[in-house]
């Protein structure tokens, strides 16, 4: 069975280390990897994991072709590798990088707005859901107890706003929000990853909530390098889901997302 890690950050070997530094100061985590592509592929070894959705996030506008110029060089010498454009905002020509990132093979956009530090329904990213919408698939970073800039009820606005958007809301669509996140997003149409989710909600709070949301929805993911892609695969398994789920959590959800276009 094919198994798809939906949520995964890479950084080159140079970097890899400062990067998940200020990662984990962000977010006041220890982080479990160090951020490297060898270090993710590692997990294939341990875990029947074939397939990462990878991205980073442009914290700057000028980070932008950089950053999408690695993601596309990995997943050219890497096959497991399913790799998402950053955008930023304040990027001058967004329709332009979008179209180079396409040619260079990159299958989606990754939207980070607590550390971007832009809402995300601000109008210079609804520029950006509107060149991909019925294109591209959108991983978007939800919810913050500490900011608004992805309140689940942003979230709504675009999902309501670009009706044939694909999106990944992100953390059960709100991290560290989780219930306020149902509230708004039960109902709504889009996707959602179970990353960065374990340690706060605890297996039985996390199962209740696949499903709640309904097993059509959601993907596994690790948001490696904040936790172990190999940790947070076995403590999936042990959740109890039958075949089919599974099939569903593992890797059918995650095909959907990525190649129709709802």
């Amino acid at each position: 069975m094919k198994a798809i890690d939906a949520h995964a950050h890479i950084y080159p070997a140079k970097i890899a280390q400062k990067a998940v530094d200020s990662v984990g100061d962000f977010y006041h985590v220890a982080m479990e990897g160090n951020g490297t592509v060898e270090a993710l592929l590692a997990a294939t070894q341990t875990t029947p994991l074939t397939n990462f959705i990878v991205h980073s996030v442009a914290l700057k506008a000028e980070q932008v072709e950089s950053i999408n110029d690695f993601i596309a060089e990995q997943c050219a010498l890497h096959a497991e590798f399913i790799g998402f454009a950053t955008m930023h905002q304040d990027y001058p020509e967004k329709e332009k990088e979008i179209e180079r990132a396409i040619e260079a093979g990159l299958q989606g956009i990754k939207i980070h707005p607590d550390s971007q530090q832009v809402n995300l329904d601000d109008e210079r990213l609804m520029e950006v859901y509107e060149i991909i919408e019925g294109r591209l698939p959108v991983i978007i970073h939800t919810g913050d107890y500490r900011y608004d800039f992805s309140h689940p009820c942003r979230t709504k606005r675009v999902l309501r706003a670009f009706p044939e958007l694909v999106v990944n809301a992100a953390h059960f669509g709100g991290w560290s929000v989780f219930d306020i996140a149902f509230d708004y997003l039960e109902e709504e149409n889009c996707f959602m990853d179970m990353s960065s989710s374990r340690t706060q909600l605890g297996l039985r709070r996390m199962k209740e909530l696949i499903n709640a949301y309904g097993t059509d929805r959601i993907m596994f993911a690790s948001d490696f390098p904040m936790w172990d892609p190999t940790t947070e695969y076995h403590h999936f398994m042990s959740l109890g889901f039958g075949e089919d789920e599974l099939e569903k959590l593992l890797w059918k959800n995650a095909e959907r997302f990525l190649y129709s276009k709802h």
